[in-house]
C-alpha cells in the first residue's frame, strides 16, 4: 500500500504572503486542518489549524470581534507557519509515512513528487483508515490471536491449517511480545472456531483469544 493511493491529491495550497484569516477561511470551507505553503512552486512551509489557534485571541479576550478579525487579517501565513517541514515522497509506502509521523509526533505531512512538487497531503486519519481497510474490519471478520514461540516455519504451519480447512486468510500479522515470543493475529470469515482451535493445538499452537469484529 502506497502513500499515492491514500493521500488527498492536488491539495489546496497557500503562499507565504496569504493572510491568516484567508487561510483559516479556506480550511473551514473545505474541511482541511493543514495546508502546504508554496512559493514559486517550491514547498516552503506547512500550516495547521493548531498554528492558527496559537495566534488567535483567547475566548476570554476583551477584544471585539472586528478587532480579532482585523488582527488575523494583518498577519501573514509566513509569520506562523512551520518552516522546517517533514515531507514524504509520493512513492513511499504507508508504513514509511506512519513511521515518519510517529517519530516526529506530527499528524500530517505534504507529499512531494520526485522533482519536489507538492502532489498531496497524508494525515493520521488516512493512516488509520488504511489500517481499518487492510484488516477488513468494515466487512466484519473473526479475529484469532495465536500464541507462537520463536520458531522457523510457524507462519507456514499455521497457514497450512487454514488451507487444509478450505479457509481464506484476509490478513495475518505477527506481533513480537516483550518475552521474545510472538502473537500471530489472523482475520477472516471463520465459523467453526472450536475445530480451528483443535487443529492448531494439534500442531502446538494455542488460540489465546477470538472475537468477531464488525
Amino acid at each position: 500500500m502506497f502513500v499515492a493511493n491514500r493521500m488527498t491529491k492536488n491539495p489546496i495550497t497557500v503562499e507565504p504572503e496569504t493572510k491568516v484569516d484567508e487561510a483559516s477561511a479556506l480550511m473551514k470551507k473545505h474541511g482541511f486542518r493543514r495546508l502546504p505553503v508554496i512559493e514559486g512552486g517550491t514547498l516552503v512551509g506547512f500550516l495547521s489549524d493548531r498554528d492558527i489557534m496559537k495566534v488567535a485571541p483567547s475566548p476570554a479576550t476583551t477584544l471585539a470581534k472586528y478587532e480579532i478579525n482585523s488582527l488575523l487579517a494583518k498577519m501573514t501565513v509566513k509569520e506562523i507557519m512551520q518552516k522546517e517541514v517533514i515531507a514524504v515522497p509520493v512513492d513511499a509506502t504507508i508504513e514509511e509515512a506512519a513511521l515518519l509521523m510517529y517519530k516526529h509526533k506530527i499528524g500530517g505531512m505534504p507529499v512531494v513528487s520526485s522533482v519536489g512538487a507538492v502532489v498531496g497531503v497524508i494525515t493520521e486519519t488516512d493512516i488509520f483508515k488504511t489500517f481499518v481497510d487492510v484488516m477488513g474490519l468494515p466487512e466484519g471478520k473473526t479475529r484469532l490471536t495465536i500464541a507462537v514461540k520463536d520458531k522457523i516455519g510457524a507462519v507456514k504451519e499455521i497457514a497450512e491449517v487454514f488451507f487444509e480447512m478450505g479457509l481464506n486468510l484476509d490478513s495475518l500479522v505477527t506481533c513480537k511480545k516483550n518475552t521474545g515470543e510472538y502473537e500471530i493475529v489472523v482475520r477472516g470469515d471463520f465459523d467453526n472456531i472450536e475445530l480451528i482451535k483443535e487443529k492448531l493445538a494439534a500442531k502446538a499452537y494455542i488460540v489465546e483469544h477470538f472475537v468477531k469484529i464488525g
